[in-house]
């Protein structure tokens, strides 16, 4: 288990962001990972995340198990798994520095284009559509655990109700991070220190997650869209810094 203090400066602030996207706030989440990559290495900063992703996932998953639409999750998770095949065999050859560019690229650029449409009715669910913006999702959540601004990209155009989006979010991630475990015990990613340390930030991490759903479903649609643009506009140009930062200094 990790003991160093300054560790803890930077992990519980992460592991709240990640609670509160689990909660529903989609791309908050997204914040996290850069923040943990302050002390400790990406693949261990993965590593110490997806058990607690996990454990917040049933959270998620517990408060939402009625708004979820079938319909919907049916539609995104064959594509999640294509990813994930994808981020599995690919890991070694792409560095997270790039993954953290596309994402926020894809974000950033995402809210760029459709705020200004200002479009007045929800757009129709698509199979295609959700097939290739999961594989994204899919990818870059096993790369760098930054699955969810690919996902907003389909899913917000549909105008959900703000439960119903955050249900199709949560579910689908708790499939997709169960499945990244096994394949990252596979790898040998998994170890007894970095679950000990998990372990240790759980409690902190459950509790954002239930705030965050106490919030949402608290919302109306109107209040809560422009706050999830903001969040993935401005997680968006995060990861585009740090993407180029870091592939400037590895250049």
């Amino acid at each position: 288990m990790i003991t160093d203090w300054y560790f803890y400066l930077a992990a519980v602030p992460a592991v709240m962001m990640q609670g509160m996207g689990k909660g529903g706030f989609s791309g908050m989440g997204a914040l996290s990972l850069p923040l943990l990559c302050l002390v400790v290495s990406p693949v261990q900063a993965v590593a110490i995340q997806l058990p607690i992703l996990m454990a917040q996932d049933i959270v998620g998953v517990w408060a939402y198990r009625r708004n979820l639409n079938r319909r919907h999750l049916f539609f995104c998770l064959p594509g999640t798994m294509i990813g994930i095949a994808i981020g599995a065999v690919m890991a070694a050859r792409v560095t997270p520095e790039f993954v953290q560019l596309m994402v926020g690229v894809i974000a950033a650029g995402f809210v760029l284009i459709s705020v200004p449409r200002g479009r007045s009715e929800p757009a129709e669910p698509a199979l295609g559509k959700a097939t290739f913006w999961s594989s994204v999702a899919g990818f870059t959540s096993f790369v760098a655990n930054a699955g969810a601004p690919p996902l907003q990209v389909y899913l917000m155009p549909l105008k959900l109700s703000p439960p119903v989006y955050s249900a199709t979010m949560v579910v689908l991630f708790f499939i997709v991070n169960w499945v990244k475990f096994v394949v990252f015990i596979g790898l040998g990613q998994i170890s007894t220190p970095n679950l000990s340390t998990s372990a240790a930030l759980l409690p902190v991490a459950i509790a954002a997650t239930f705030a965050g759903v106490w919030l949402v479903k608290r919302m109306s649609g109107a209040k809560f869209y422009p706050i999830i643009r903001a969040l993935t506009f401005f997680v968006g140009l995060k990861l585009i810094w740090d993407g180029a930062r870091g592939l400037m200094a590895a250049g």
